[in-house]
């Protein structure tokens, strides 16, 4: 069979058609019914490289989780990253259906130690912004195609429609000082809780 590509996918159904569950990818949820905040990482395992660590370490004991991680041996971003605004697999959109607050964590190409805000939920994209650079963290809005502001995107999905994105640079997602970024993340969720 030839390796079809996550970009010509239209749905969560169209990628469930062509690879397996738990021997391409695995769904790891984390329901914590008193949270109304969710930390997912639709890119995680091997499709965006430690994005579902971070998401994990922000959700930590208080959130509630969701991670898609790819699992094939090579070639994990071209086959599964179906597109945040087509990521509409059903027990993610369940989770996100009782949360006010989604947290989508994503890796970026760009170069340096960089995080790149985007989603429709401006108020809590701003004060989470704002931690990151009390924390010394290079923190900016993410351009045009990594903005999120598709109502489609999987971080808008939640109960008011709006949630924010994450872009973040491999440099950070690999260094000890992504530290810096969970604890600012988390900071700011525990008080919009």
């Amino acid at each position: 069979m030839a390796t079809r590509l996550a970009k010509d996918f239209g749905s969560f159904a169209d990628l469930s058609a062509v690879y397996e569950v738990d021997k391409d990818y695995r769904i790891v949820l984390e329901h914590r019914p008193a949270s109304m905040t969710a930390v997912i990482a639709p890119h995680g395992g091997g499709i965006e490289a430690y994005t579902s660590d971070i998401a994990r370490q922000i959700a930590g004991q208080d959130f509630s989780y969701y991670l898609f991680e790819g699992l094939l041996k090579a070639g994990n971003f071209a086959a599964l990253h179906l597109s945040s605004h087509r990521f509409d697999e059903a027990s993610c959109l369940e989770l996100l259906s009782g949360c006010d607050h989604v947290v989508a964590i994503h890796g970026c190409g760009h170069e340096g130690e960089r995080v790149l805000l985007g989603g429709r939920d401006a108020e809590l994209r701003r004060a989470i912004g704002d931690s990151l650079r009390e924390a010394g963290l290079v923190c900016e809005d993410a351009p045009d195609g990594l903005d999120a502001m598709d109502a489609n995107n999987i971080c808008n999905r939640g109960r008011t429609g709006a949630g924010v994105q994450f872009e973040l640079t491999l440099a950070l997602r690999r260094s000890p000082r992504r530290e810096l970024l969970i604890r600012a993340v988390r900071s700011v969720l525990q008080r919009a809780s």
